[in-house]
């Protein structure tokens, strides 16, 4: 049977590409794999994608250059939840680089397995997640 081996990319709708690069690479750390006007793509750890797409600019099939192909119209809306695994020792420097940014803790939650998540916000109001090890079976 055919079987999945993980989520290789997770998008995000934004309203302005600069506030959102700003936050991602500034306060989260990522630096850009590639861009242009209307997305912005990120390596998030091994074999994973995070999109930033600009609200309203994925609405139209995307024609690619030669013979690549075309990318179907998308889109997302309200406020989405992401969360991005990191090592439990460095909870404690990710509070402190968050509230160095003024950026507020939400939610704390310590998880039956052993896990610890903190909650917080990006500037489009989407719900994201600092996990430790121990939240699911296979983290």
């Amino acid at each position: 049977m055919a079987k999945l081996n993980g989520v290789l990319e997770s998008a995000l709708y934004v309203a302005e590409m600069a506030a959102a690069r700003d936050f991602y690479e500034t306060v989260m750390g990522l630096a850009p794999v590639t861009a242009d006007h209307r997305f912005t793509a990120y390596e998030v750890g091994a074999g994973s994608v995070l999109l930033l797409f600009l609200k309203g600019a994925t609405e139209e099939t995307v024609m690619l250059p030669g013979e690549m192909g075309t990318i179907p119209p998308h889109g997302g809306g309200g406020h989405i939840h992401l969360a991005f695994a990191i090592d439990r020792e460095t909870l404690v420097e990710w509070e402190a680089r968050l509230a160095s940014h003024h950026i507020a803790i939400e939610g704390r939650t310590h998880w039956p397995r052993g896990g610890e998540s903190l909650y917080f916000r990006d500037p489009d109001d989407h719900l994201l997640e600092l996990a430790t090890p121990g939240i699911w079976p296979s983290y």
